[in-house]
């Protein structure tokens, strides 16, 4: 069996991104550049006040205080988006607001605090400004130059700029479309819930995280359903893959008796590149491509399916995106529970991580493991990872995990 840092080496190594749709600007939002945006102008275009107050020539003001205030003759007052009539001279000021043009002439602007806030004639009670409180032309990006390079994901900060630049659409990588579909006799939707309350069928959960996991991590879920366990079955729904830029199956990847997948794909010509993980949960994932678009067929346990859609999944789906950070980063944690394993794999156990006093990172497990208690997947926010050469932890070591969200780090109170 792979380890699992070389089956994700596998599985992402020929993902390429997708190919380049255009989209309107405020639909960017999550998506990324696939071509580099460069300026068509100067911003700002002139030099222009940082805030309210009055442009000066420094040499004027010097050794101005509360004790020896200077006088300035006042030419006029610029609002934001008016611009400057007269240059500043010997003894002069003009009066001038946040945003707006500064006047020939002059090097400074005094904040109005500073100031009597004359309009004719202004006393100037403070030198601390000198040289101070000027933004410069071309500050934020120059006429000709690369703002935002290919391969950046756009959020609203990014939004804000592409706006600025006077794009109302941008060229972005498409979403993938992402098949889903699973099997088992036992697996109904939620239209057959009454089946469920009566005992004689389960939830497709998985139809349901999986499809929810692709379309938070960017992708486009194509949810075909669940065959029945029948070799005729689960190759029917195979087939209307067709279209999708990737291909994953729940359940099937076993070696029950009706754990059909792996043949099945076989006989419609898909290629297989490896069939197990050493890992826990989640060893049996298999990989593999079916006429040219990868297929990655997960563990049918629910918990199962979650993990590795975190570790394989995720990445695949991110590359597509053009994005080139694909993985969550191993985060130090202090164990606050003792942890034990049984099988020499790594495990990914679920786990809560919080921010604690001394402001570490402190990590304690949900609860039980099974593979099939959902319920303890909904309240973790990190997967614990622990080596397969680590058997116990104790409270006081430090594992590494991986958070699933901002949630991990966010604090209940506000502290700098």
């Amino acid at each position: 069996m792979l380890t699992v840092a070389e089956a994700v080496a596998r599985v992402t190594a020929g993902v390429t991104p997708m190919p380049v749709e255009r989209v309107p600007l405020l639909e960017s939002c999550g998506r990324v550049l696939a071509s580099p945006v460069v300026a068509g102008y100067t911003l700002p275009h002139w030099d222009n006040s940082a805030m309210d107050g009055y442009a000066v020539r420094a040499v004027d003001i010097l050794g101005a205080s509360a004790a020896s205030p200077v006088r300035l003759r006042v030419l006029e007052s610029v609002a934001a988006g008016a611009f400057p009539t007269v240059k500043v001279q010997a003894g002069q000021a003009t009066r001038i607001m946040t945003g707006a043009p500064l006047p020939d002439g002059a090097d400074t602007v005094v904040r109005v605090e500073d100031t009597d806030g004359g309009t004719t004639e202004v006393t100037i009670r403070d030198a601390r400004d000198s040289g101070k409180n000027i933004r410069p032309r071309g500050e934020d990006f120059v006429g000709g130059s690369e703002v935002l390079a290919a391969g950046t994901a756009i959020h609203p900060a990014q939004v804000g700029v592409l706006a600025s630049l006077g794009m109302s659409a941008v060229e972005v990588h498409r979403r993938p479309v992402v098949a889903i579909l699973g099997s088992g006799d036992e697996l109904v939707d939620l239209d057959r819930f009454h089946e469920v309350l009566a005992g004689r069928r389960i939830v497709s959960s998985n139809s349901y995280t999986l499809s929810a996991l692709v379309a938070a991590n960017g992708g486009v879920p194509r949810v075909l359903g669940n065959a029945a366990d029948t070799p005729e079955a689960l190759r029917a729904l195979l087939l209307r893959t067709t279209g999708a830029d990737l291909i994953v199956t729940s359940a099937g990847a076993s070696v029950g008796e009706f754990d059909y997948t792996k043949a099945v794909l076989a006989s419609l010509g898909a290629t297989l590149d490896f069939w197990k993980v050493r890992m826990r949960p989640g060893a049996p994932i298999g990989f593999g491509t079916l006429h040219g678009t990868p297929w990655i067929a997960l563990p049918g346990n629910p918990v199962s399916a979650m993990v590795t859609f975190e570790l394989f999944v995720r990445p695949v789906i991110r590359r597509m995106l053009g994005h080139t950070r694909l993985f969550r980063r191993p985060t130090p944690v202090i164990l606050e529970e003792p942890v034990q394993i049984g099988a020499r794999l790594t495990h990914f156990l679920r786990a809560v991580v919080h921010v604690r006093d001394d402001g570490a990172l402190g990590a304690r497990l949900t609860g039980p493991q099974g593979s099939g208690i959902l319920t303890s997947m909904s309240r973790a926010n990190a997967l614990l990872v622990v080596p397969d050469d680590r058997p116990s932890s104790s409270p006081g070591e430090r594992l590494t995990a991986l958070l699933l969200g901002e949630e991990a780090q966010l604090a209940s109170h506000f502290a700098l």
